[in-house]
């Protein structure tokens, strides 16, 4: 089972628009469900196929491999994640209200959609060398547009922080990790971690006021 025995067999919701309903999207999903309960190596292209009612050979049909399905959506999880950072952005008048918006719509889609952020976050090594690549790529992006966010709000005088690539990090590791444990029978809400992790991201940088005489 997954890491907090949640129970994987209802199609994810995904990330992404582009994957319909046709036997390719199935699979996908599938293979999401599959990956994120037994992990890629321990996943079987018979595991994949069985559950949506297709043969083991008609995956081929598909997706070459089972490396090809887990590099898919590995791609399309990164690029989702990333698009979602930068409109985030849009509107927001100031780096600060940037990054709680960032760090918040961040957060909570790592909850809403868990079981893709396990499977995209954790099986990197799986991927070959050059679509690993292409994913660290985007992964770098989105740590940039925080570290650049919190550049600009220490030269705004809205935040204080010694190094910003290092807290870029820890933000953005705090947010993923919400996959590893979110369940979504308990009480909390992506909404819900959204505005706590926005509010933890204020906490952690926000420039102190200087106190009156």
């Amino acid at each position: 089972m997954a890491a907090n025995d949640e129970p994987i067999g209802q199609a994810p919701d995904l990330p992404w628009p582009d994957v319909t309903q046709d036997s390719s999207g199935r699979l996908i999903e599938a293979a999401v469900d599959a990956f994120a309960e037994r992990g890629y190596h321990a996943t079987t292209t018979r595991d994949i196929a069985t559950r949506v009612g297709l043969s083991p050979a008609a995956l081929y049909v598909h997706f070459p491999s089972k490396l090809a399905l887990l590099t898919q959506i590995s791609r399309l999880g990164h690029e989702a994640a990333l698009e979602l950072v930068m409109k985030s952005m849009e509107g927001r008048p100031d780096p600060l209200s940037r990054l709680q918006a960032v760090i918040g719509a961040f957060a909570s889609w790592h909850a809403e959609h868990h079981l893709v952020a396990r499977v995209v976050q954790h099986e990197l090594s799986a991927l070959a060398d050059d679509d690993r690549r292409a994913v660290i790529a985007l992964r770098q992006q989105i740590e940039r547009t925080v570290q650049q966010l919190l550049e600009d709000g220490v030269a705004a005088g809205e935040m204080e922080v010694g190094d910003p690539r290092a807290v870029a990090r820890a933000l953005l590791s705090l947010s993923v990790d919400v996959a590893r444990w979110y369940d979504p029978r308990g009480n909390e809400t992506p909404d819900g971690i959204g505005t706590l992790y926005a509010d933890l991201a204020t906490r952690m940088v926000r420039a102190p006021h200087p106190r009156r005489p």
